[in-house]
């Protein structure tokens, strides 16, 4: 839908239920439930020219879901589940964004989406309970609802390194790579960043470049993703077990169709233990951190039972010994930072034109205008590739200026670490709803299913508004203090704390250190959902 399609006449401000910022995974969703299951008057806005999300934007050399495609999709409608076909286990960004763009086009989404628009700003009218909402083209619009799906990794971080802008080759960073693809053939690559991302590029790059150095600051564990294509009896058997499937999905702690083994690290013996894990490398996936014992992140010696283990298997892939040891993590337990899967990421490390340089102990000084110094060398380089990563979680809702009752500022609000109620609502922002917001599991969990779970209990509660005759809610202070306080303590009896990572913000320079997402497991979160909403809604304040 074009802009001036959704322009009103001059001086009027179009009146809508809700308007969703966001057209990924949960902009989708919400837009399907609010309008074709609830009858509302929707607008979705979206940055990008296309609809996806993180799928969009995200179109790096290798960038592949880490959750198992058959579950790592949308469960609300039993026909889509059958007539989409995954191609193999982990599919690849161009997949993903096919079936979003699928299931768009199949239920009609488009009309309701704006694309290539920015939404600037977000402030509540007390007097008039609704939301009046600004776009980078003008556009202003009324909305009695606003829902942020903007998603958790979106906003792009790029370190701001000394000299950066006066690089004479080409550079990018990962969350905008280019629709036409690099052409690496030829060329001195340097990447930036030893996260998820980088772990996915760094083969595929080193493949067709001249030569890749990596710039690592923090070693990262990473377990072998073993992804297969699917046969046709692999994808009817998924088919037709898809209702428990899904079922089962929203039972376990991660949100996928299993559930983590009774069987503590120490209860059996030492050659049972290390038989376990190596049939959980072997068969690949985050069965290694969720389908091994039960006990691995909340027990520091468990814990490091099965770090170790990772440890020496890089020993024992990576050939030369200084090198796995650098790629060997120290600093942190396994899981207590966003755990990556990989396609040969430790064997790349073998190949002559691949070289890792440690920026931990020599610091990167400044880009310059032929490529990059360290506090000990210089590089020579003609592409540069940060794959650093996201202001995750808070970014992109900060970049909007949000202001609730009163003129609050979100900014000031969150300025000491993010504070919600369940992750859902935020006090002193009234029928502001954030999906998979800071303080619930989000991140942690299969995102598909955390998106769903989030959109039904929105939906229920604006059902249960109208019921009631009410036009207003908002989460009140005490409730939402007693949950940051919850979702903190639960924190510190897992390890999910224990790492400089974005879970805590600790990426981004100056960013307050605080555990974001909640680490209780997805079970114990939907009953304190179910448990409040029984409570009729306790922690929330309607008004007529």
């Amino acid at each position: 839908m074009s802009v001036q399609q959704t322009n009103t006449e001059a001086g009027e401000i179009r009146q809508l239920d809700a308007v969703v910022i966001g057209a990924g995974f949960a902009g989708l969703r919400a837009l399907y439930k609010l309008r074709d299951e609830m009858g509302m008057d929707v607008q979705v806005y979206e940055t990008g020219d296309g609809v996806g999300g993180t799928w969009f934007w995200n179109r790096y050399p290798g960038a592949r879901c880490d959750s198992e495609s058959y579950y790592y999709c949308f469960s609300f409608d039993e026909d889509l589940a059958q007539e989409w076909e995954w191609s193999g286990k982990y599919p690849e960004q161009p997949e993903i964004e096919r079936y979003l763009n699928h299931a768009a086009d199949r239920f009609d989404m488009r009309r309701d989406i704006q694309l290539s628009t920015r939404v600037t700003s977000a402030h509540f009218d007390d007097a008039a309970n609704r939301w009046e909402i600004r776009t980078e083209h003008g556009e202003r619009v009324s909305a009695h609802y606003l829902i942020t799906a903007v998603g958790c990794l979106s906003a792009a971080n790029v370190p701001d390194i000394p000299g950066r802008d006066s690089f004479q080759g080409e550079s990018y960073h990962t969350s905008a790579w280019p629709r036409e693809g690099v052409d690496f053939t030829g060329k001195r690559v340097g990447l930036i960043g030893t996260g998820s991302t980088g772990i996915q590029a760094t083969p595929v790059i080193a493949a067709e470049a001249d030569h890749l150095t990596v710039f690592q600051r923090t070693p990262n564990f990473t377990v072998p993703a073993r992804h297969a294509a699917f046969l046709a009896e692999d994808q009817a058997r998924i088919k037709k077990n898809y209702p428990a499937i899904f079922a089962r999905t929203r039972e376990s702690p991660a949100g996928f169709p299993y559930f983590p083994i009774e069987r503590e690290t120490m209860s059996v013996s030492a050659e049972e233990r290390q038989e376990v894990l190596e049939g959980l490398w072997e068969e690949g996936g985050f069965k290694f951190m969720w389908g091994g014992f039960s006990d691995l992140l909340i027990n520091p010696i468990a814990n490091e039972i099965a770090s170790e283990f990772i440890r020496n298997k890089i020993r024992g892939i990576v050939k030369d010994p200084e090198t796995a040891e650098l790629l060997c993590p120290t600093d942190h337990p396994y899981g207590s930072k966003r755990p990556p899967i990989d396609t040969d990421y430790y064997v790349t490390f073998n190949r002559d034109n691949v070289k890792l340089v440690d920026i931990r102990n020599a610091p990167i000084e400044a880009i310059t205008g032929t490529g990059l110094r360290t506090k000990n060398a210089e590089y020579d380089l003609d592409i540069l590739v940060f794959a650093t990563g996201f202001d995750a979680m808070t970014g992109s809702l900060l970049k909007i200026d949000i202001q609730g009752a009163g003129g609050r500022r979100l900014a000031d609000v969150w300025a000491e670490g993010p504070r919600t109620y369940l992750g859902l609502q935020v006090s002193g922002f009234p029928n502001l709803f954030t999906i998979t917001g800071p303080g619930s599991p989000s991140v942690l969990v299969n995102m598909p299913v955390a998106i769903e779970h989030h959109v039904d209990w929105i939906a229920d509660c604006i059902e249960h508004m109208r019921a009631q005759g009410k036009t207003r809610v908002e989460a009140t202070e005490d409730a939402q203090e007693a949950w940051v306080e919850h979702v903190a303590e639960v924190s510190k009896e897992s390890l999910m704390g224990k790492a400089n990572s974005w879970y805590v913000g600790a990426n981004i320079p100056g960013k307050p250190r605080v555990v974001m997402p909640y680490a209780g497991g997805q079970p114990l979160y939907r009953e304190r959902c179910e448990a409040v909403v029984k409570a009729d809604y306790e922690g929330f304040e309607f008004r007529a």
